[in-house]
């Protein structure tokens, strides 16, 4: 169903989702995304990062920067934006790296910003611009409530911050919105919006629940009549004649990426604290291998991520004999819609971490992802991105602090053991002012029994890997970062032994090559 931005009486209602994410935070929890940017100036320069900094903030101060809460008293229902002033002086903070300003000292400051709850007085966002860098190099981390945004709508919101090309000059200021007692509205005012809200979605909900149920039914009966009982390999979808990359839903692939997962040492009762760390890789190596294998880019990162926790785990505990499970935001956007709130579904997919072989785990990944994603195409119509949750607020408030005391989250099933996120971002380089952006990695949110979130971003050709983990259960992020970048090398490493016909190939890898080489021919061109 599409998804529109309401506004009644000058007041824009939160979605559903939105609303969810404000409702469950707390102090070990905090509910915003964040990126770290790294800049370079051109040659000669003298000015000031932090005064361009402000200056562009300043010129760009685009609505949904300018969004304060409005609530209702008790929680009856979500609160409501309202448009209002912004203090720059708070809302744009120096921050020093401490000495000697490496990379990791960085990545440390980062991580205890990003672990500090915003104010919810005012608008749900803050940047601070990072001083001290040994490299001389400029950087800055802003953190925005995930209430606000989804990462396609943070990436939106960076297009209209940032140029494509170098400016000495900035635009002319935005007018200032004043925050009187009178543009203040009373609680007659927000209980009337978010109630005509909920009210619409009620009736929406019930609208669509035909359409769910029919299109349902039509995916089982298409998933029973395609998917033998007895299939266990991953070249079994092609066997039956579904040609990877089509429609058909696997009921047997998605059994995979249901399945409850393993218990870990990544799946706790997470405390406050936060480790951070980057990574980047080429995405034309990536789009490589994902061709090879008549993959995607997407399967390829996941197949890394699989490859680096089975890295970490062995090393740390042990690697579970039963798959790891992922859990994936998947955007429900209409082409062109640039509304800044959330609008994405989770979905589930096998890591298929139980393989020790990069290329049979990668073949396992693209099924299984194929499944899940065809099965999300199938239901894009009705998953809601709004639900009503009149009455609700307090109740979610609650359900999340019992859910953090740890005897819960030891006794409930682990539905994923890690987050991953892919999102689309700028093809071409940005500027702020004449200095150039030469980096662009992501931060996300952890949550209690998933206590590691892995976010790529796409920016110029390079994929920017940022690695947020609760301090308590991954102490150095650093590690991870490493683990990807080994299993990236051994990926590539597998995929040039391939390619060479001279060199000698260990028996189970002729059976991997016999059965990819058909697959790949039979299926349509791979999407990144």
């Amino acid at each position: 169903m599409a998804e529109h931005a309401h506004t009644v009486g000058g007041l824009e209602t939160l979605s559903g989702v939105d609303g969810v994410f404000l409702n469950l935070e707390s102090a070990a929890t905090p509910m915003h995304v964040g990126s770290l940017h790294l800049f370079e100036a051109p040659p000669g320069h003298r000015g000031s990062f932090y005064t361009a900094v402000r200056r562009m903030m300043a010129s760009r101060m685009v609505p949904v920067l300018r969004r304060h809460l409005a609530t209702l008293p008790f929680g009856l229902a979500n609160p409501v934006w309202r448009q209002g002033e912004v203090d720059l002086d708070h809302h744009i903070q120096r921050v020093q790296i401490p000495a000697p300003g490496t990379w990791a000292d960085m990545e440390a400051v980062v991580a205890d910003l990003h672990a500090e709850l915003l104010d919810r007085t005012r608008p749900l966002w803050m940047l601070y611009v990072l001083e001290g860098l040994a490299s001389g190099q400029k950087a800055y981390y802003i953190k925005v409530h995930h209430a606000m945004l989804d990462g396609q709508a943070g990436v939106a919101l960076a297009g209209a911050l940032f140029d494509t090309a170098p400016s000495a000059t900035t635009r002319r200021a935005a007018p200032p919105v004043a925050a009187t007692d009178d543009a203040i509205p009373g609680t007659l005012a927000v209980a009337a919006a978010a109630f005509r809200h909920d009210a619409a979605q009620y009736i929406k909900l019930v609208r669509e629940l035909p359409s769910a149920v029919k299109t349902l039914a039509g995916v089982l009966r298409q998933s029973t009549r395609s998917s033998p009982s007895s299939a266990d390999e991953p070249g079994d979808q092609a066997a039956m004649g579904a040609a990877p990359g089509s429609s058909a839903v696997s009921l047997h692939e998605l059994k995979r990426s249901v399945a409850l997962g393993p218990r870990t040492l990544l799946n706790v009762a997470i405390a406050p604290g936060r480790t951070f760390a980057t990574a980047e890789v080429p995405r034309a190596d990536l789009k490589a291998m994902a061709s090879a294998h008549g993959a995607t880019v997407n399967d390829v990162v996941l197949a890394l991520c699989s490859g680096a926790l089975r890295r970490y785990l062995k090393r740390h505990a042990s690697i579970p004999r039963k798959s790891l499970i992922a859990s994936m935001p998947v955007s429900l956007r209409e082409a062109g819609n640039t509304e800044m709130r959330t609008q994405a579904t989770l979905s589930l997919v096998s890591l298929a971490s139980n393989k020790a072989d990069p290329i049979e785990r990668l073949l396992a990944i693209r099924d299984s992802a194929g499944a899940t994603k065809a099965l999300t195409q199938q239901s894009k119509s009705f998953i809601p991105t709004d639900i009503p949750l009149l009455g609700a607020p307090w109740l979610l408030g609650t359900l999340a602090s019992l859910y953090g005391r740890k005897r819960v989250v030891d006794t409930l099933p682990i539905l994923a053991n890690v987050l991953v996120s892919n999102v689309p971002g700028p093809p071409v380089p940005l500027y702020a002012a004449n200095y150039k952006m030469t980096g662009y990695w992501p931060l996300s949110i952890v949550e209690h029994g998933v206590g590691l979130n892995i976010t790529l971003v796409n920016y110029a050709g390079t994929l920017y890997l940022g690695f947020v983990a609760a301090a308590n259960a991954v102490p150095d992020a650093r590690e991870l970062a490493d683990d990807f970048m080994a299993a990236f090398g051994e990926l590539k490493g597998c995929m040039q032994a391939l390619a060479d016909p001279v060199a000698p190939a260990k028996p189970p890898r002729k059976r991997v090559v016999s059965r990819v080489a058909p697959r790949a021919a039979a299926r349509s061109p791979s999407q990144p």
